[in-house]
């Protein structure tokens, strides 16, 4: 042993003759060092017959390797030690041969008889680790072994080491892709296999492999979808994702769309809501006598197994793992019904407390949601707002999802957001943001001339940055109205002389040449300057300086003949190529020569053609094409492995396929367990009556629990896999005990539902549930007394095999689902204080869902005059007006005071007049009237309800009901109604008009006719338009009113300057920009009318 002092004279170590030398960590010393004796002490530890020696040195090479150190020099040493008895030193031996095993693979070779050794001991852990080494020698000689080894583990008691098979399948796939197709089936028969293995463990190992391996062979997994649904929430995150991943694919394959049948109601809602129960009860067997009854469509019903796939996945998005939380998000907004996507968006704004990386990822995914299902993130706007600390890449991110959620109601706060967010010391988010307040301004048109104005204005900033992104964002907008703003493009032109960011030169010279006939005289001077300059100037400025010397010579060529000739002359021998090549096509286009081609007489209308504006749109608008959460969406490219979503199909496949036949033992004891839990409970609102049952309930004991029909489809068991007669004995004998005793159900229920109706409880929330899940089956408790006698009770079931022959049809089984995907957004929020009512109700006035489906909405009116809510036609012989009477609501101040004026113009009575359930969206708020007992022919009434419009027009959609029908009607208010007067001094009017300028004022000019200009009717027609109060003045010819909103108490002052000549100026000053915006327009309907 003369190595060791040697190596501890080198390393500087002491250590005694004949003892090896430990003390010192190989590790430390230096990587590129040349000494082959560094190792020398690991070698004669791991030569030692003392175990301990051995588990020392093994543990401190597995540290050097952890540390990214090189021990592949240690391999002979260590595969030596593969035989050796000492558990914990094998298993640390086997660690090290799994990283070295492909490079070191001759001497692994060599030991391949000690692995199969391996493969056989007592000790799970040894089989698995000896399994992970033999597919780790990636040498196709052993392909036959590796074969070998799999199939036994696939069969070992272990699941443990049935997992390391599933994970040796992708590696022997991997590096041997060169099998022959019988070597590959061998494989699917071994991945087969372990699909049907019900341990949690193998589950996601299994499912990675079969993505791998024959990701195409969706029919492996038929008979194991329930199963694997059903193990989800207990299998480990990493497996959770990929079973998630796999399971959306498979499921668009298998089901049909449930966003088919959305426009159903919207061809006749009346009829929808009082033929729904019928045509949903119904089932394949009385197919032909419904079509030939009603020909309309039949509803769309979502298959058991796929509501069972949404239900079990739905409690994973409160996991503590972000990757199983976004793969549950793709997962519902790739397959859920519209309605229950909402429920999606708590959970991933709560990852946006997480790490930056976390945060970059779910932007992504939230950028791309929020263009086409804006609803569901509305409520969380807030969340969205941007922090100083956040990186640039999140601060971009998150004002792409602000930009997508922008629309009338929320634009103020939008916009207050951005004007903080341009004091901001990161330019590149700085120019982000005015590229967001273009975009607004292009979706939104009412606010165009806010952020043009707003844009204005930062062209006076002092950072060139901001000045030169407002300038080029001004130039699109400006594109879509340009004869209106010739001022503007003035403006610009002075500002070429300060301007030195290359592409906000190269706009304003843009736009100067395309509309040089709003600024004639501007034009010549501007291209004057920018000659002297030419030769200075960046290659994109001197394009358009050449492109505008051409648009001048041919439309004024007097002024700027010899300018443009100059210009053309400096392009002729500048260094770029392209500037040169433009310049001399230029020359030949625009100067008439004697072998001038036949373009040069076209050089106007290849100049000065109409350009169509341009669209701002986000740049994540196709990326919905891509799977959310995979890496092709984050990189918007097809990534390496990726598999496209399927389409859904136009047919549903047979479900019977995932049926899984039951032994007969299993059906006894499942029965028994059943009849335990006999007593149902039956709710319109309540999610779900019991547990998840398992995949492996039998359909005969489905067809007598009909009770629990929710929980067991979820399971998914049809009642077609019965083909004897016994069980179609046992099913009719269960259906008609079952029959009676859903009857005694009914009339329970019906009892109960008389008592809730008039409060407007019980109906509401069974046909808001109704009309928006597509899947919901709340309807078909809403029937009157004599259809529930006609109708067989048998609508509470379950499909039956097409063997039963009087078996009535099921209808869908989702009707405990409700209460699980109700839309956050429903819930209201209370305004806070005073100071912060604005943003509160901003937030509120969001809309999550389409709108309702309503005969007719009702266009904002002038004055303040009876409007038709329903006609006697349509009403049946009742007739509704409505009148807003601009008096307070004794209900809450808040609400606007709405008068409803019934009369019965029909020959019975009307009973039961009531408010049923509303259709609001969120933030708006009804107060019903007391219901009206009873409405004799000819008579009239009048009751009074309060609506809380939160501060916007949108409709308020609700039902009027009688016992018999209901009526779907809607009142929209003008934005006059919204506001109550305010009484204030003229000072007081100054000092706050001084404190709402800038985007919060908004100007117009009018010419009034010569009705219109005497005090009486000026005032008369401002206030009959709007809810405003006068305000004194000491001039004859200005007027001033003011005004709050009732909502969120934001002032709202209007003031009207004339002249003797009837040429006046309105002005609106409001923190409410989309109400001033909307006022200005009315006001000025009103007085020039």
């Amino acid at each position: 042993m003369s190595a060791a002092p040697a190596y501890s004279e080198d390393k500087g170590g002491s250590a005694g003759p004949g003892e090896p030398e430990y003390g010192h960590d190989p590790a430390s010393g230096g990587i590129f060092s040349s000494d082959y004796k560094r190792h020398d002490d690991l070698k004669e530890m791991l030569d030692t017959n003392k175990d301990s020696l051995k588990l020392e040195a093994m543990k401190r090479i597995v540290a050097m390797i952890a540390r990214g150190k090189n021990a592949s020099d240690l391999f002979p040493a260590v595969v030596k030690n593969v035989a050796c008895k000492n558990i914990e030193v094998k298993k640390l031996v086997y660690v090290y041969l799994v990283r070295y095993a492909e490079e070191q693979q001759d001497l692994a070779l060599l030991s391949i008889s000690t692995f199969q050794r391996g493969l056989k001991d007592p000790n799970q852990l040894i089989r698995a680790s000896a399994l992970r080494v033999l597919s780790s020698i990636r040498v196709p000689i052993i392909v036959p072994i590796m074969m070998l080894a799999i199939k036994e583990a696939a069969s070992d008691m272990s699941p443990y080491v049935r997992k390391t098979a599933a994970h040796a399948i992708p590696k022997l796939y991997s590096f041997s892709l060169s099998l022959d197709s019988d070597q590959k089936d061998q494989l699917i028969e071994v991945i087969e296999k372990l699909l049907a293995d019900k341990t949690t463990l193998v589950a996601g190992s299994v499912v990675m492999a079969f993505e791998e391996v024959c990701p195409e062979r969706i029919d492996l997994i038929h008979k194991n979808y329930r199963k694997l649904c059903n193990l989800l929430i207990d299998v480990e995150e990493w497996g959770q994702v990929v079973i998630i991943s796999m399971l959306t694919r498979y499921a668009r394959t298998q089901f049909l769309s449930p966003t088919q049948n959305e426009s159903l109601l919207e061809e006749n809602p009346e009829k929808a809501f009082y033929g729904s129960e019928e045509d949903e009860a119904k089932g394949p067997g009385s197919e032909a006598a419904a079509s030939t009854a009603l020909p309309a469509r039949k509803p769309y019903v979502m298959d058991p197994d796929h509501r069972l796939l949404l239900r079990n996945t739905k409690p994973l998005l409160q996991s503590r793992s972000a990757a199983v939380v976004m793969a549950v998000a793709q997962l519902y907004f790739h397959l859920a019904p519209k309605a229950e996507v909402g429920v999606i968006a708590k959970a991933l704004v709560r990852l946006l407390r997480s790490h930056s990386e976390v945060q970059y990822v779910v932007l992504q995914n939230v950028a791309t949601m929020s263009i086409k299902r804006r609803g569901m993130f509305e409520p969380y706007l807030k969340s969205f707002y941007i922090r100083s600390t956040d990186p640039t890449q999140i601060k971009i991110l998150k004002l792409e999802v602000l930009t997508n959620l922008a629309n009338e109601t929320n634009i103020p706060t939008v916009l207050r957001e951005f004007q903080t967010y341009i004091r901001s010391m990161d330019k590149d988010f700085v120019a982000a943001t005015i590229q967001a307040i273009g975009r607004c301004a292009t979706n939104i048109g009412r606010v165009r001339d806010t952020c043009l104005n707003g844009l204005v204005q930062l062209l006076s900033n002092r950072d060139e940055l901001v000045v030169a992104e407002s300038v080029v964002v001004i130039k699109k907008l400006l594109q879509m109205q340009p004869a209106q703003h010739g001022e503007i493009i003035k403006h610009l032109a002075k500002l070429t002389d300060n301007i030195q960011v290359p592409m906000a030169r190269a706009s304003i010279l843009w736009l100067i040449g395309e509309y040089c006939e709003h600024v004639p005289r501007i034009a010549p001077d501007v291209l004057r300057k920018m000659a002297k300059s030419f030769t200075a100037e960046e290659d994109i400025v001197k394009l358009q300086v050449i492109n505008l010397a051409a648009k001048l010579y041919l439309t004024n060529s007097k002024q700027t003949k010899l300018l443009t000739q100059y210009v053309l002359s400096l392009a002729k021998y500048d260094q770029n190529y392209d500037i040169r090549d433009r310049a001399r096509f230029t020359r030949q286009l625009i100067v008439p020569s004697e072998q001038g081609g036949a373009l040069s007489r076209h050089a106007k209308k290849l100049f000065l053609a109409p350009k169509p504006a341009p669209v701002l749109e986000s740049s994540f608008k196709d990326r919905d094409h891509f799977q959310l959460g995979s890496l092709s969406h984050l990189l918007n490219a097809k990534a390496t492995g990726y598999q496209e979503l399927p389409d859904w199909p136009e047919e549903a496949p047979d479900p019977s396929v995932r049926n899984v036949e039951v032994p007969e033992w299993t059906k006894c004891s499942n029965r028994e367990k059943r009849k335990e839990k006999e007593k149902p409970f039956y709710s319109d609102s309540e999610g779900e009556s019991g547990p998840t049952e398992s995949a492996d309930s039998d359909p005969e004991s489905e067809s007598e629990s009909d009770s629990k029909s929710s929980s067991e489809s979820g399971s998914g068991e049809s009642s077609s896999e019965s083909d004897n007669k016994g069980q179609d004995e046992d099913e009719e004998k269960g259906r008609s005990s079952e029959s009676e005793h859903s009857e005694e159900e009914g009339k329970k229920r019906k009892m109960k539902k008389r008592k809730k109706v008039p409060e407007g409880q019980e109906g509401g929330s069974s046909s808001d549930e109704g009309s928006d899940s597509s899947s919901s089956s709340s309807e078909s408790e809403m029937t009157s007394e004599t259809e529930e006698e006609q109708v067989e009770p048998a609508s509470w079931r379950k499909k039956t095999p097409p063997s039963s022959k009087s078996a009535p049809a099921a209808k869908e089984i989702s009707l405990l689902d409700l209460e699980d995907f109700t839309p956050p957004s429903v819930q209201p929020v209370s305004p806070p204080t005073v100071v912060s009512t604005s943003l509160a109700a901003d937030l509120e006035g969001l809309t999550l869902t389409d709108s309702p489906l309503v005969p007719s909405l009702l266009s904002p009116v002038l004055g303040v005059g009876r409007q038709e809510l329903l006609h006697r036609v349509a009403g049946e012989g009742l007739a509704v007006d409505y009148t807003f009477s601009r008096q307070p609501f004794s209900g809450d101040p808040h609400m606007v005071a709405v008068h409803i004026h019934f009369s019965n113009s029909s020959d019975t009575p009307i009973k039961g007049l009531h408010v049923g359930t509303p259709k609001l969206p969120a933030g708006i708020s009804i107060q019903e009237f007391p219901e009206i007992e009873s409405l004799a022919p000819g008579e009239s009434a009048t009751a009074v309800m309060g609506i809380n419009f939160c501060d916007s027009t949108q409709a308020a959609n609700f039902q009027l009901c009688t016992q018999t029908r209901q009526f779907y009607v809607s009142i929209q208010p003008p934005v006059g109604e919204l506001m109550a007067p305010v009484f204030m001094s003229e000072n007081e009017f100054k000092k706050e008009q001084g404190k709402l300028t800038g985007m919060n004022e908004i100007t117009e000019k009018l010419t009034l006719p010569d009705t219109c200009r005497s005090d009486h009717v000026v005032v008369q027609k401002v206030t009959a338009t709007a809810n405003l109060g006068r305000v004194p003045c000491g001039t004859s010819d200005e007027y001033r009113f003011a005004g709050r909103t009732l909502t969120s108490g934001s002032l709202v002052l209007l003031t009207l300057d004339t002249q003797p000549t009837g040429a006046a100026q309105l002005t609106v000053n409001s923190e409410k920009m989309v109400i001033g915006t909307m006022l200005v327009k009315d006001v000025v309907q009103a007085l020039t009318q």
